[in-house]
């Protein structure tokens, strides 16, 4: 509580999905000056924005969450987009942060950056042993880059930045427009939609083979605030849980949580994406102390219910 009654922080992003969790979090645990750039005042992929931002907030430490993200399919649509955006957001935030002199930047990545066939369970050692699954890579390797800028700022100037590889993030306040969502909300989307509509069948993308690990929002969150403030190392470190589902057995577990009962149809001309997703995690626990603590079945129950409420 004192540490952060103490410091001024930027979080880029902050009025997103995730930033939105990681700033509940840092109210929570004292903090007093938390400034949010929105969209609509700064444009961070533009050098003098950025620079405007950061001196509004003459922050002690900026976490960078601002990104453009989506699923599969907005990554297949506009891959120059989400490779462009995110790497000149990360590369001038990162390097304009370090010319006003703030202390800490905390950099986060994605689980995109591994390799396609990283052996399970990723581990930080692996991430540069392959290319990443191609229909995220431009994302994924923009993302990646700024682990390499954050590294090499630390070598030659002794900044102090650290770099976290988030799992897939689901919970309440996330994107459910089915052009840009994630496997979670879309699956969700539809089957409430469904049963709305009276529609016996849904279609689902893949073969469902595929496998992912989840993490809730909240839960990495807290992630992020504890590695902020107990982490200074430059090695990367996972956030995830450690639980692997595949896709066949996900849309079951939502089905039977929105109360579809329906008939689901596989689209198996639509890509799977990446093989398989699951971090190996004990270095947070290790380093920060960070374990996961929302049982996965009960986080899916509570986006439901939030996704209910507000439709």
């Amino acid at each position: 509580m004192a540490f952060w009654a103490d410091t001024k922080v930027m979080v880029a992003g902050g009025a997103g999905f995730l930033g939105s969790w990681v700033v509940d979090v840092l109210i929570r645990r004292g903090c007093q000056d938390v400034f949010v750039p929105r969209r609509s005042d700064y444009d961070l992929r533009r050098r003098e924005d950025v620079e405007r931002a950061i001196k509004h907030a003459n922050p002690d430490l900026v976490i960078h969450l601002a990104a453009r993200v989506g699923g599969i399919g907005a990554n297949q649509a506009r891959p120059a987009e989400f490779f462009y955006d995110n790497l000149m957001m990360g590369a001038q935030l990162l390097d304009a942060a370090h010319c006003a002199g703030v202390k800490k930047f905390v950099a986060i990545g994605t689980v995109c950056a591994y390799p396609k066939l990283a052996p399970i369970p990723f581990r930080e050692e692996d991430l540069w042993n392959g290319y990443p699954e191609e229909t995220n890579a431009p994302y994924g390797l923009a993302k990646k880059m700024l682990l390499v800028q954050a590294q090499a700022y630390r070598n030659q100037y002794g900044f102090n930045s650290i770099f976290l590889l988030p799992v897939n993030l689901y919970g309440p306040r996330d994107n459910f427009d089915p052009s840009s969502s994630h496997v979670i909300p879309a699956l969700i989307k539809k089957c409430l939609g469904a049963i709305e509509h009276g529609e016996d069948e849904i279609v689902v993308w893949g073969t469902g083979k595929a496998t992912r690990e989840f993490l809730y929002v909240e839960d990495a969150a807290e992630a992020i605030v504890l590695a902020a403030e107990r982490y200074d190392k430059p090695d990367p470190i996972n956030i995830g849980t450690g639980y692997e589902i595949s896709i066949q057995e996900l849309v079951s577990l939502v089905a039977g949580l929105t109360g579809f009962e329906g008939h689901i149809t596989w689209d198996a001309t639509k890509p799977d994406g990446q093989p398989r997703r699951c971090l190996d995690i004990h270095k947070a626990e290790r380093e920060f102390g960070f374990r996961a603590r929302t049982p996965f079945e009960e986080g899916l129950r509570r986006t439901v219910e939030w996704y209910k409420e507000r439709k």
